[in-house]
């Protein structure tokens, strides 16, 4: 068996990387003495690959939305009983979610890892799907799709994507909808699995107090599939630059309005470093112009018109990208007239650069701080390791970036023709 070590000397970490024929990557980060272990098993298969072609296949499908999320509950049923009352007979803590992007199944525990592990290896590979528990399942997440019709914040959010784009399917809750889910059947189901849960198609994480041979020589014996496929075709729908709309309200129950607002960008056609290049750039003027340290944020706090619900966040993927900020308060339009007064002022007279060394500074260290949890080293690996980078990556990148291309992106990103905005306001 071919181990591959790989030390990061910057960061003080090693990463162990094992191929498997069929053309998975397992990989673990060790944490020598901590007590508790965490494994995950990924698949590239998220809420917007509704249309693509089978290996094999010539003529494309079109599936109903939700179907991704719909499949990572189905999976956690097997022929002999619940999965989940397996692991916690084994003292562990699973779990799974659906992003745009991966499906993610997950457990950690601080005893009998190998059990646990055997266990994630062997369901994910095998689902058990029949008509009857199809039908169940659906209004069991006919339910889950009307809780968060009610949800301010997660509507708040959809809304804005709404507002973003006119036909990409990232405007879509993950979950599908009470129609589109009415037409997932099992024969549906079966075939995205066959499609998107081919090893190829997936990576296996492990991190803690374990061996990598162990975890690797249990990979190399349960993976099923032993040669590679190539990859899915998927297919997304053509999107204009610009956004559908500039504005988006709605009514629901909350006692101060919320909102969100933020840029649609470019399409990037590729994956690698320079996506999570320009993920950092924007993440840091927005860390300049209205981060917790910058003096709009101040002000806006001091005159209550944000408070500490406030935050940002940036998704640049293979596909589609957007930077979004908000949360609460009294007059959401105020702020983003203040937002965009400061924006220009900084466009005319050029970024700070002391500001940018030193927030640089502190995404470094934050960057680093998360290597004591075993589940922020997960999640962070994971989250963008099909954008083809390991999240090691971005020690490069704190050290590639310059003040140069982060003002580039300033003008490229922060267009006010690619501004959106959605409120959440009081009944």
């Amino acid at each position: 068996m071919n181990i591959e070590r790989i030390e990061y000397e910057k960061a003080g970490e090693v990463l162990y990387k094992y191929e498997h024929s069929s053309g998975l990557k397992a990989f673990v980060i060790p944490r020598k003495g901590y007590s508790k272990k965490y494994a995950a098993f990924a698949t590239h298969y998220g809420s917007v690959d509704n249309e693509f072609i089978m290996p094999g296949e010539e003529s494309p499908i079109h599936v109903p939305d939700g179907i991704a999320h719909f499949l990572e509950h189905k999976l956690f049923e097997q022929k002999d009983g619940s999965v989940m009352d397996k692991f916690s007979a084994l003292g562990s803590s699973p779990n799974a979610y659906t992003s745009f992007n991966q499906t993610v199944y997950l457990f950690s525990c601080t005893d009998r890892f190998e059990e646990n592990f055997d266990l994630l290896l062997n369901y994910v590979q095998n689902p058990y799907i029949t008509e009857e528990s199809v039908e169940k399942e659906k209004g069991i997440i006919g339910q889950e799709i009307m809780m968060y019709q009610d949800n301010p914040g997660w509507r708040v959010f959809f809304n804005l994507l709404g507002a973003f784009y006119k036909n990409h399917p990232v405007k879509i809750d993950i979950a599908g909808t009470i129609d589109s889910i009415a037409r997932i059947d099992r024969d549906t189901l079966y075939k995205c699995y066959n499609t998107f849960y081919h090893p190829s198609n997936m990576m296996i994480l492990a991190v803690g107090d374990v061996d990598p041979g162990v975890v690797f020589e249990k990979v190399e014996g349960a993976i099923a599939h032993k040669q590679p496929r190539p990859p899915v075709k998927r297919i997304y729908p053509d999107e204009p630059a610009s956004v559908s709309r500039d504005y988006v309200e709605q009514q629901l129950a909350v006692s101060i309005p919320i909102f969100q607002m933020g840029y649609k960008d470019r399409s990037f056609g590729e994956k690698g470093i320079d996506l999570i290049m320009y993920e950092t750039a924007v993440k840091l003027l927005y860390d300049i112009l209205i981060g917790r340290s910058s003096e709009l944020y101040e002000q806006l706090y001091s005159e209550g018109l944000l408070n500490s619900s406030f935050d940002t966040d940036v998704s640049v993927e293979n596909g589609y990208s957007f930077s979004a900020m908000g949360g609460e308060s009294p007059d959401p339009l105020k702020v983003r007239e203040r937002f965009c007064k400061a924006l220009e002022d900084v466009k005319r007279k050029g970024l700070d650069e002391t500001a940018y060394n030193r927030l640089l500074k502190n995404m470094r260290g934050r960057f680093m701080r998360q290597f004591n949890s075993v589940e922020r080293i997960s999640h962070s690996f994971i989250s963008v390791y099909f954008k083809g980078v390991s999240m090691f990556d971005y020690l490069q990148v704190y050290d590639k970036i310059t003040f140069k291309y982060v003002n580039e992106i300033l003008h490229e990103h922060f267009r006010q023709e690619n501004l959106a905005m959605s409120v959440v306001k009081p009944v």
